[in-house]
């Protein structure tokens, strides 16, 4: 930067001696004594007369002329030359002194210092705009090398209780000379149980990493899907735990029909229930509905359960997150099941919706572009304006107020059940 500023320099002060000269030589070429039409005769002191021809006095007073100016340009074009190029040097330093930071800052990263940043101040100009705009980009890398670090030790301890119970059971009972038939049974039923679970952890880590991987691409499948059909088979699923427990539940559907992948979509409508089953309480409710309305399709889950912080809904939608008051089943969840759903949502262009009703439990609110039932001709396609949405619009947990989801949400069944949860 500094040598361009020393050759502008040099160009701008070789194009002044230029026009300089040609000035000059206009300026002596129109004088009248130079332009006579005879000679000019000149006596001196002692009576010596000389007679000269304008032309030849003309081209004697430019040289000289243009001599002296060469002479004195020459050296004061020197001395601009050396104070141009050291004030260019000087500012070309400090106007680049934020982008020397940046590139220090930049080789000194490592997965170990992402918290490092350039905080330059001075002037709200450009290069202050692209170091805020880089230590914006570092605070998302170092959130996101965060989660991933979390992510992973979690999921190795996840990973490592099932096989910590399966060995602990297999050495206990193989340890005992006098094991029973019944006592190897059991040792059987505890391997295949802690078995399952690895299996459901192995299968939601991939169903997350397909999910993430994917997550700025487009779904492969996306047909016309109507989301009551999942229910009955989610219902089903958790229809010996709710039965043991006591769990109430109602459920009052309509078609919801929209587009996207049919395996993902049965997933969301099974994580929500499971989730609503298994964070619930004894003698406790699910309240399903779904529906069509303006150009969406919606899903109500809501369940009742121990009472939670405003503050900490957001953070139940995180991978390996739990509720509070975790009840004796809740411990054979992953701690991905609303993790899943809120990227299955994302992947969909859908928006969620959660909140903690004031008596216990919580409410969640997923909406997705509506499209008409095969045969049927989808509204204006309103559907797939929305599918080719921006994904920063997409699956934003929204913490909302309980009566924004009231369809979903109203006093537990009954007054038992009431009490109980406020309780």
């Amino acid at each position: 930067m500094a040598l361009l500023y020393g050759g502008l320099v040099v160009l701008v002060g070789v194009a002044l001696i230029f026009t300089a000269l040609v000035l000059l030589d206009r300026s002596v070429a129109s004088l009248p004594l130079f332009n006579a039409d005879s000679s000019i005769t000149l006596t001196d002191g002692s009576g010596v007369s000389r007679t000269f021809d304008p032309a030849v006095l003309g081209a004697q007073a430019r040289t000289s002329v243009r001599s002296t100016l060469l002479h004195s340009g020459l050296i004061y074009f020197g001395l601009i030359i050396l104070i141009g190029a050291a004030g260019g040097y000087l500012l070309a330093k400090q106007a680049l002194r934020p982008i020397s930071k940046l590139t220090q800052t930049a080789r000194q990263l490592s997965t170990d210092n992402l918290d490092q940043r350039i905080d330059l101040g001075g002037p709200d100009d450009e290069l202050r705009e692209l170091a805020d705009t880089f230590d914006a980009m570092l605070g998302r890398l170092n959130a996101a090398f965060d989660s991933q670090r979390l992510f992973v030790a979690n999921a190795s301890h996840e990973l490592r209780t099932p096989l910590s119970v399966i060995r602990t059971e297999l050495d206990v009972t193989l340890s005992d000379p006098n094991a029973s038939e019944e006592d190897l049974r059991h040792m059987g039923e505890v391997s295949i149980a802690a078995t399952d679970r690895a299996h459901r952890l192995v299968d939601s880590l991939l169903t997350l990493a397909r999910l993430q991987a994917g997550a700025r691409g487009e779904l492969e499948v996306r047909d016309p899907v109507n989301i009551a059909e999942f229910l009955p088979t989610a219902l089903a699923a958790v229809e010996t735990e709710t039965r043991e427990r006591n769990i109430t539940i109602e459920m009052e559907c309509g078609r919801a029909w929209t587009r996207g992948d049919p395996r993902l979509l049965e997933r969301l409508v099974g994580n929500l229930v499971e989730n609503a089953t298994r964070h619930n309480v004894a003698d406790g409710w699910i309240r399903v509905s779904c529906g069509e309305s303006d150009d969406r399709s919606w899903l109500h889950v809501a369940n009742g359960g121990p009472v939670i912080a405003t503050a900490d809904v957001v953070s139940l939608f995180e991978a390996f997150r739990r509720g509070v008051g975790k009840t004796r089943t809740a411990t054979r969840g992953s701690g991905l099941g609303l993790s899943i759903v809120r990227l299955i949502v994302e992947a969909h262009r859908g928006r969620l919706q959660a909140a903690a009703p004031p008596f216990g439990g919580l409410a969640i609110r997923i909406e997705l572009p509506l499209v008409a039932m095969p045969g049927e001709e989808t509204p204006a396609g309103q559907a797939d304006q929305q599918l080719t949405a921006s994904k920063e619009q997409a699956a934003l947990i929204e913490v909302v107020d309980v009566a924004k989801v009231q369809s979903a949400v109203s006093p537990p069944p009954s007054n038992t059940a009431d009490e109980k949860l406020v309780g």
